[in-house]
């Protein structure tokens, strides 16, 4: 006696021509442009509030400090006011815009999994802010602390550009957030049958040496410290995932037994 194996119908999965992908992400790139411009006209009320947070892990690591910022062009501030304001309100509307890039998706993943919106834009949110926050409260106030070190050391004053603190500054906490995504991320991966959490692990050697290389190329200056900082951090993220990974291949493989 053979039984046939009937597949999953799923009506609501067909596949969209090309332009309608093409039209649901031109609204979703509208969507979050007219809230990133309305948040940022908002931000910009607040940004002087904002540059003396920007700026206080500096101050805090050299508290004789009173005047360290100069600029040399006149639009200088202006931009960089601009900019700060800019990045503000991305984190702010953060729950947001990931609700748009989830909804682009939410068309390729099945019904379950569909249901999943709130859950998915909540961890996506957190990670993302999670991030930030122990880069604003932990890895930039050291790597500034070892900078101004290394500056008192040789005898240097600072005289900064404010555009050029802000290039550190955001890229250390805008980056730091986007590190923390990992785990989102490889999710989709294993989702996808991209990645595996045994081939994840059998070459976690090779990963932690591509890791602290990438740690040390994206610290400025020779850090041992921000870059061990660093590494930690991403090889943590890094064990996380295969963990998220796991989970994913654990599901799929009961998913057949659950749905007779």
């Amino acid at each position: 006696m053979s039984v046939e194996l009937i597949p999953e119908e799923l009506p609501e999965e067909k596949r969209l021509p090309l332009w309608d992908h093409v039209g649901e992400l031109r609204d979703r790139l509208i969507n979050s442009a007219i809230a990133l411009f309305a948040a940022t006209a908002c931000g910009y009320f607040l940004r002087f509030r904002l540059w003396d947070l920007a700026k206080r892990p500096l101050l805090e690591a050299a508290p004789g400090l009173l005047a360290p910022f100069a600029y040399t062009d006149l639009a200088e501030p202006f931009i960089s006011m601009m900019r700060l304001s800019f990045w503000a309100s991305v984190f702010v509307i953060s729950p947001y815009l990931f609700y748009q890039i989830w909804a682009f998706v939410r068309p390729a993943l099945h019904e379950r999994e569909r249901r999943m919106a709130v859950v998915f834009t909540t961890v996506t949110s957190v990670c993302f802010i999670l991030g930030a926050v122990f880069a604003y409260f932990v890895a930039f106030p050291i790597l500034t602390h070892l900078l101004i070190d290394e500056a008192v050391l040789a005898g240097l004053r600072p005289n900064l550009k404010p555009t050029e603190y802000l290039n550190l500054f955001l890229c250390v906490v805008v980056g730091t957030g986007i590190s923390f995504e990992a785990p989102v991320l490889f999710y989709f991966l294993a989702r996808f049958g991209l990645v595996t959490s045994s081939a994840m692990l059998k070459y976690w050697r090779e990963s932690t040496v591509a890791i602290l290389a990438a740690a040390a190329f994206l610290t400025p200056g020779d850090l041992i410290a921000t870059t061990i900082l660093f590494g930690g951090v991403l090889l943590a993220l890094y064990f996380v995932s295969a963990s998220v990974v796991w989970l994913v291949e654990k599901s799929a493989a009961a998913a057949p037994a659950t749905e007779i």
